[in-house]
């Protein structure tokens, strides 16, 4: 049964405030609850959801009042981010520390419910943290996030990124470019995401100073890395040396965010994924931190989760 819901604000200026620019959060309000917002006056006026959807928006309304009542502004990513948190869970609060401020950034980062917040405590509170999960999971995204807060605060020195290289091998030597446009493809994924947080400037700047250095995994052997962010990612495709070398390279202050898809293994069938691995052995060292994300964490777009469903019960 359709039902509506008039929530009278205390003035035209805090509504506002609310609905944003040309009323883009309430058109993300409308899309995430299905039904139809209209906001006049001080008077904003749900119709067409069932009785779950009235709970959701008054939740996500009470939140948005909070938050422009303490002189924040709302985001797209914030009113996202409360169509994520369970009704029985409270909305993320703007000063919590699982909400990622970077430096220069576009915007601020909010978890989307109870799994990408304690992974991002586990980044916090941990040296060395694990994060296993389906594609659209936020593994990647939430990993560059706060190396890229770490490293534009002056936390820490740079930003490592590495992931191994399993189609090109030893065959990197024959690809055309140096080292940098020789890895390059194989690390898009990670640069998509850094541009989609800070402006390609701040980019261009990092790596004109070298506080970004990229790097296939192969050539870590031998290094110590010291005070700085490093993010292996596709780490499924690690084999179990590669990932005991790569994990004895963290150095003194750095942290390490290691991140993969259990469900993508490409590695011949006599190779063991090293990443399966060390959450089988390592999972209960004291120090590290392992989250693992599942379907209904994928915020990638609603059809990513219902794919990886239908392969699961298809592979089932």
């Amino acid at each position: 049964m359709e039902e509506s819901v008039t929530i009278v604000l205390d003035s035209g200026d805090l509504l506002s405030s609310i609905c944003g620019a040309n009323d883009g959060n309430l058109r993300i309000m409308e899309k995430t609850l299905g039904g139809r917002i209209a906001a006049r006056g001080n008077e904003i006026r749900l119709d067409g959801v069932d009785e779950a959807g009235l709970r959701r928006f008054k939740t996500m309304m009470d939140s948005c009042i909070s938050m422009v009542r303490e002189g924040e502004a709302l985001s797209g990513e914030y009113i996202e981010s409360l169509a994520e948190v369970p009704l029985d869970e409270p909305a993320p609060d703007p000063a919590h520390s699982t909400v990622i401020q970077i430096p220069h950034g576009f915007r601020r980062v909010y978890p989307r419910g109870k799994g990408q917040a304690a992974y991002i405590q586990g980044m916090r509170d941990c040296d060395i943290a694990f994060c296993i999960g389906p594609a659209g999971t936020g593994k990647t995204f939430l990993a560059i996030a706060e190396a890229l807060r770490l490293v534009l605060s002056k936390s820490l020195r740079k930003l490592v990124l590495t992931r191994p290289v399993g189609e090109a091998g030893e065959h990197l030597g024959f690809l055309p470019g140096d080292l940098v446009q020789k890895i390059n493809p194989y690390l898009r994924p990670l640069y998509d995401a850094m541009e989609s947080l800070v402006p390609y400037e701040i980019i261009r700047k990092m790596e004109d100073n070298r506080s970004i250095e990229i790097a296939p995994l192969a050539y870590m052997r031998g290094r110590s890395l010291n005070d700085c962010a490093v993010i292996l990612d596709e780490a499924q495709n690690t084999t179990r040396e590669q990932m005991k070398m790569f994990l004895t390279r963290i150095g003194s202050g750095a942290r390490a965010v290691i991140t993969g898809d259990a469900t993508q293994v490409d590695l011949p069938r006599r190779n063991e994924s090293g990443l399966l691995h060390a959450a089988e052995i390592l999972r209960n060292v004291e120090g590290l931190h392992f989250s693992f994300l599942h379907t209904a964490d994928v915020v990638r777009n609603p059809l990513i989760k219902k794919i990886i469903q239908a392969y699961d019960e298809q592979d089932g």
